[in-house]
């Protein structure tokens, strides 16, 4: 079954086949095959620039994009309703992107006094390294601070 663009498909079919809109051409699999490869060969030195250019999509690295990855990504996205997504190896490393992604060096964050131990860790010690404030909440010096600026900015 191919799945057709122009068709609005329900959460079960996009559970199934959202990422791998056609079989596998390798071998005509329904099911995403798992590429356990860490590299891959190019064409010629000219493929290769292409790729590291990215004049050319295509897969350079395994760490960087994998067939599977991309398929179970593209999956999300379809099933969450978005235009792309991003799978990553833990949940720490998901947290890490997404508060460096929306915070700068000299941003403060505010959160809740009840932190995983690995979350508190990146919030109280990680990134203050690379210039952001600790989290503002009751139990951290500088607590009422943040606060008093959350409701000044909800009361204005």
């Amino acid at each position: 079954m191919a799945l057709n663009s122009n068709r609005q498909y329900g959460f079960e079919t996009l559970s199934l086949h959202a990422g791998q809109e056609t079989a596998d051409s390798a071998t005509n699999a329904r099911a995403v095959p798992i590429y356990q490869t860490s590299s891959y060969v190019f064409d010629s030195p000219e493929h290769a620039a292409n790729l590291f250019g990215l004049k050319q999509f295509g897969n350079i690295y395994t760490r960087i994009m994998n067939p599977t990855q991309d398929a179970f990504e593209r999956r999300m996205a379809a099933l969450e309703g978005g235009v792309g997504a991003l799978a990553t190896a833990s949940g720490q490393s998901a947290e890490t992107l997404a508060i460096l992604n929306i915070a700068q060096a000299g941003d403060e964050i505010i959160s809740s006094a009840s932190l995983y131990g690995g979350t508190y860790n990146l919030f109280h010690y990680t990134l203050p390294k690379l210039g952001q404030s600790p989290p503002g909440h009751a139990g951290y010096s500088g607590g009422s601070r943040y606060r008093a600026r959350t409701r000044r900015a909800v009361d204005a």
